[in-house]
């Protein structure tokens, strides 16, 4: 999801991270999207509920939630004799999860720029009283 206003010079929106998606960017979504990515065969859910550390039910809800937003397939079925439930990345959620990271890597890459710039910058936010001690 490119920004159009993404041109490093224009300040202008330029923390904004439009494609830092909300469906996404929440702690136990962000978890079961980053789990799935790095298994795209899928994973059983009693796998992915011990790698997010989420309960049942809460994992339960967060997939029908990335489900109904087309990010996520599961599949039941029965193995020896008990129900299985296979989840995996929509070849969609992917593509999203890939624009995410690439929003994410802008966040860090800006952040990590800022704090390079010299000590100039961090001396201005400082409050007036420690500006005076300072000099």
């Amino acid at each position: 999801m490119g920004n159009e206003r993404e041109n490093a010079d224009d300040p202008k929106g330029r923390f904004a991270y439009q494609g830092l998606q909300r469906i996404i960017h929440e702690k136990a979504r962000l978890s079961i999207m980053s789990s799935l990515a790095a298994n795209p065969q899928g994973l059983i859910f009693t796998e992915l509920r011990a790698l997010c550390s989420l309960s049942d039910g809460n994992l339960s809800r967060q997939i029908q939630f990335l489900q109904s937003a087309g990010l996520v397939e599961v599949w039941k079925r029965f193995h020896n004799n008990r129900p299985q439930t296979l989840c995996r990345l929509t070849e969609n959620g992917r593509g999203r999860f890939l624009e995410y990271i690439g929003e994410l890597e802008k966040v860090v890459a800006r952040a990590q720029q800022s704090s390079r710039k010299p000590g100039a910058a961090h001396a201005a936010r400082r409050p007036p009283a420690a500006r005076a001690v300072a000099s």
